[in-house]
């Protein structure tokens, strides 16, 4: 017979869902001013987003009703279907702009290596919490995960998608030294990844994306192909001085001087029109968000739970690093999206069904119900 836990309730994390609401509503007041179309108001694209965002707040109230350790059980049923779509793209789906990495399922365009992050995750956090090695991880520990992150890893980058395929291999690392690994592991990875970097720089590495990490050395050197994006964001950054333009006021996003203004660089637009006041103040609710879901993990009262926190916490926050320091110029343009902030459907329901864990794993630390006699 079913039944009802009160203690849900009692529990619920009010304050994941204050930020997920906060960070949220900032993002489509940025939507709206980044694509807004003179006498005429919100363009489809801002309709579009609100729906995504409505139906994340679903996704995120379903998985935070269901226990955590069943939904990481799932994870592998979900990872089986990703790399199934992540083939499928390749083998299938026509290029855009000289990448396949969307399947059109004409409502929607579907972009697999969003949800392929967050199956990831679930399988690590399965795969993580049935390995017990108190000592630290060895070498071999590490083979069963480290084929997980390999193969979405492989058909991502093959799209090519170089960004969010290292933004899977970022987490695996970072869950990998959540759970503790031996000095000895640590040393042969770090000198594994050094020469990785520079097999990639020599032989994987295609010619654009070459060009793209030289732009970010020296932007000014092709400031009108390929250094012009970095230089028209940080003039959009630094053009918002204390408090901003004001809203729908930004002149390098509305007269077009800044690209991919709703995706890629949608804070640029808001550090315009807002300044610095109104960037400290996004990104210290947005911080907050990520702080509280490490303060999940911290207090998860199995492995599990503290895994997929984490997990999930860190997948928000290194896409955010990174597409920070893209827009301020600290590092090359890779094409990852501000979680929770950009524009698209696939990311911002991957993100929301990502805090939908975390609230499930705060929900359910607490102690178990005493037994009757």
């Amino acid at each position: 017979m079913f039944h009802f836990d009160r203690r849900l309730l009692q529990h619920f994390d009010w304050v994941m869902l204050l930020m997920v609401l906060l960070v949220g509503g900032m993002a489509l007041i940025n939507l709206y001013s980044s694509t807004h179309i003179p006498d005429r108001g919100a363009s489809s694209v801002f309709f579009k987003q609100l729906l995504f965002f409505c139906t994340g707040l679903l996704i995120m109230m379903v998985i935070l009703s269901q226990e955590y350790q069943k939904v990481a059980k799932f994870g592998y049923v979900l990872y089986g279907i990703i790399l199934l779509l992540l083939v499928y793209t390749l083998m299938f789906t026509k290029a855009i702009a000289g990448s396949q990495r969307w399947i059109d399922l004409g409502f929607f365009n579907l972009q697999p290596s969003e949800p392929a992050k967050l199956a990831l995750i679930l399988v690590l956090a399965s795969c993580y919490s049935n390995l017990d090695v108190p000592n630290g991880y060895r070498l071999r520990d590490l083979i069963r995960p480290g084929l997980l992150v390999a193969c979405p890893f492989v058909l991502i980058a093959k799209q090519p998608d170089l960004g969010t395929a290292l933004i899977c291999v970022i987490v695996f690392v970072s869950l990998t030294l959540f759970m503790r690994l031996r000095w000895s592991t640590l040393a042969i990875l770090s000198t594994t990844a050094m020469g990785c970097v520079f097999v990639g720089w020599k032989f994987l590495l295609k010619e654009y994306q070459r060009k793209r990490i030289e732009t970010f050395l020296n932007p000014e050197a092709d400031i009108m192909n390929h250094g012009y994006q970095i230089m028209q964001s940080k003039i959009a950054v630094g053009s918002g001085k204390i408090f901003g333009k004001g809203f729908l006021e930004g002149t390098q996003g509305h007269l077009q001087f800044l690209p991919e203004r709703h995706t890629d660089f949608a804070f640029a637009v808001w550090a315009e029109e807002w300044g610095f006041a109104g960037s400290v103040f996004f990104l210290s609710c947005y911080f907050f968000m990520v702080a509280w879901g490490i303060n999940v993990a911290m207090s998860a009262k199995d492995k599990c739970g503290a895994i997929l926190a984490f997990g999930c916490s860190m997948l928000i926050f290194w896409q955010a690093v990174i597409n920070l320091c893209m827009i301020m110029g600290f590092l090359p343009v890779v094409g990852v999206p501000l979680p929770m902030f950009s524009y698209g459907g696939s990311s911002l329901l991957t993100n929301m069904a990502a805090l939908g864990l975390i609230m499930s794993v705060r929900m359910r630390s607490f102690p178990a119900a005493p037994t009757s006699p």
